[in-house]
């Protein structure tokens, strides 16, 4: 009795330090998943958005800002929640001298019923290939894209990196770094 009882044990010992393991080295990984740093040169990227339009950072240099925002999965509640707080306060956004927009690895077909579920009023640009996402670093162990925005200035550069994302206040946390990046609002001379 008291060899089976220690070879359960032992069992659960091991899948528990197997539990710790995956646990421990995907907290690792997000930890050190971006090589990408303030100051670096953001990746180009060419996504189509929900809208049919393709985006691509190269158009948009020299003049004007862009925020990307990277979501892990359309249709589920933590990205439903960040979008809606964009579609609800993103006014706060657009007094900014910038063009934001959401995107995921997720096939445009499920963005493009996300947008609509959500009344997204902005841009949301799918990746299915992952190469942009693989360029921003920004896919997880899971394969899809983690959280992540990208403050990206005029000449390309990353100006901020955030890694912790509130769904519930996106709007006013991107409203809020913009103007500690001492980004211009609209209609004001720099």
């Amino acid at each position: 009795m008291y060899t089976l009882f220690q070879k359960s044990n032992q069992k659960v010992y091991l899948l528990l330090c197997l539990v710790v393991a995956l646990i421990t080295s995907s907290v690792t990984f997000s930890a050190t998943a971006s090589d990408l740093q303030v100051g670096d040169k953001a990746p180009n990227f060419n996504l189509q958005a929900t809208t049919g339009d393709f985006y691509n950072l190269k158009d948009f240099l020299g003049k004007t800002n862009v925020v990307l925002a990277w979501y892990p999965m359309a249709n589920t509640r933590g990205c439903t929640i960040e979008c809606k707080s964009l579609v609800e306060k993103g006014h706060l956004v657009r007094e900014y001298d910038v063009e934001y927009f959401m995107a995921s690895v997720d096939p445009l077909d499920k963005n493009r019923d996300f947008a609509e579920k959500t009344n997204a009023d902005f841009p949301m640009l799918s990746d299915p290939t992952k190469a942009a996402a693989k360029a921003y670093d920004v896919v997880n162990f899971m394969g899809v894209a983690s959280r992540v925005t990208f403050y990206i200035g005029k000449d390309g550069t990353i100006l901020k990196i955030d890694h912790d994302i509130n769904p519930e206040t996106a709007a006013e946390d991107m409203a809020a770094n913009l103007k500690k990046l001492n980004v211009r609002k609209r209609g004001k001379a720099k």
